[in-house]
């Protein structure tokens, strides 16, 4: 099949890496952060979002934001002026399901169908091809390109109509927040308590405690290595999404906002290109002192 796929970031270009290798022919936007290397693996490229359309099948997008996805979609020279008839748009970027619904009704008025497919798992899974996709959209739409995501993702799953992957996605985004947090605030009870944390890690892994997020983060502050497997910036914008998404829907979210606080506070430090993981600073913050 031939894929385009905008958004070689952190995430994107693994991914990206992924459909080559599993011999799809891939266009990608050149002159962007990604693309040479991209280009060195056998993808060709376009010089703009128009010409990555009206090249493929199916487009897949990887962007940071909302503003980003609406502007190489809609803006000029943008997606939308490459519509073709059984084009495919695949958003796989964590954008406000609003903005999602927007841009689908845009392309939907020009004959495009589009998914909204937010991923989690972050850069380890985006390299091994087991990330979960968290998929809204028509149905049809989503049994067509299953295949293609089954490339990148281990979980492939329609969870609703267009907006509903990017609430099942803020759903995720919070709960990894929450637990992250309490991981860090339980392994500083256990430094200040004179219990060694590795140790404590390593006894509550196996009980109801235990979590991917438990086995992917506390390593991490165990050896307090914190560079970025998904910046606290990134985890800052997916927050403030569900605190809007919360309040849209009289949904209250506690806990999300006390950790979107935590995450104000780390960036106001300097530490928002860091890994979600350096919340653990935030208690060295409190305490005054590392463990």
């Amino acid at each position: 099949m031939k894929v385009g796929f905008i958004g070689l970031g952190i995430m994107g270009r693994p991914m990206a890496l992924n459909l080559i290798e599993a011999g799809h022919e891939l266009v990608v936007l050149g002159g962007r952060t990604g693309s040479d290397a991209l280009a060195d693996a056998g993808a060709s490229t376009r010089a703009t979002p128009r010409a990555v359309a009206e090249a493929v099948e199916v487009l897949i997008t990887m962007l940071p934001n909302s503003p980003d996805v609406e502007e190489v979609v809609l803006g000029e020279n943008g997606v939308i002026e490459g519509a073709h008839d059984g084009l495919v748009v695949v958003d796989a970027s964590s954008i406000a399901p609003a903005s999602a619904r927007a841009v689908h009704d845009a392309l939907a008025e020009r004959g495009v169908a589009m998914l909204d497919a937010p991923v989690s798992g972050g850069e380890p899974k985006a390299v091994d091809g087991t990330l979960a996709f968290m998929v809204g959209g028509d149905a049809a739409v989503f049994e067509a390109v299953t295949p293609l995501l089954e490339v990148m993702g281990a979980s492939v799953t329609h969870v609703g109509a267009i907006g509903a992957g990017n609430i099942t996605k803020l759903a995720n985004q919070a709960i990894v927040a929450v637990n992250i947090a309490v991981a860090a605030e339980a392994m500083t009870l256990a430094a200040r308590s004179g219990v060694d944390p590795q140790a404590v890690y390593a006894a509550i892994r196996g009980g109801l405690a235990g979590s991917t997020v438990l086995d992917a983060k506390v390593p991490l502050m165990l050896e307090r290595r914190f560079d970025p497997g998904f910046r606290i910036a990134l985890h800052i914008k997916d927050l403030d999404n569900v605190l809007v998404a919360g309040h849209a829907a009289a949904s209250p979210l506690p806990l999300t906002a006390a950790v979107r606080e935590m995450m104000t506070t780390l960036a106001a430090g300097g530490h928002a290109g860091e890994d979600h993981s350096a919340l653990l600073r935030h208690y060295e913050k409190l305490t005054g002192e590392a463990w």
